[in-house]
């Protein structure tokens, strides 16, 4: 029985009994009142027991519980630090990217700068060995054409001579 139902009993024995005149007492059956009171001593430490059962499962699915958002919230921490690694890593990939970009641009603006000034270097060779070569043509016409004159000219002489 519990002690719910044992309480019950007892405050209905209270209402069974007789009240004595003038005053606030009243009559119980001793031997009812005895072996309720004997109920309750037994059922009493079992109710305790279960209390503290109750209470010790109580504290154990607490304890689960704590331990369980322990762990998930470490285990949050762990992926929050993940990603942000992660972030870290990738934000550094990108200032090295742009890094290697701006490099590569760099040198190939340098590249072509070196590029333009062997093509200017080369042209102004060959303006000059251009230049050269028609020189020498210029005189090499200019000697024919003088050679060409004086025999011209020693030709006439001779004509005119004979």
């Amino acid at each position: 029985m519990d002690i719910l139902q044992l309480i019950d009993r007892l405050e209905e024995l209270f209402n069974d009994a007789k009240a004595l005149p003038f005053t606030h007492n009243v009559v119980v059956d001793e031997d009812k009142m005895l072996e309720l009171i004997d109920q309750m001593r037994i059922a009493i430490p079992e109710e305790v027991k279960k209390a503290q059962q109750v209470m010790a499962q109580r504290d154990r699915v607490m304890a689960q519980a704590q331990e369980e958002a322990n762990r998930t919230l470490q285990l949050a921490r762990e992926k929050a630090d993940q990603a942000m690694q992660k972030d870290m890593i990738v934000q550094e990939a990108q200032r090295r990217a742009d890094q290697i970009i701006s490099q590569g641009r760099a040198e190939a603006e340098a590249t072509r700068a070196d590029a333009d000034n062997y093509v200017v270097d080369t042209l102004m060779q060959l303006q000059d060995q251009i230049a050269k070569l028609s020189n020498q043509v210029s005189n090499g016409i200019r000697v024919v054409q003088e050679e060409q004159m004086r025999k011209e000219a020693g030709r006439i002489s001779e004509k005119i001579e004979n």
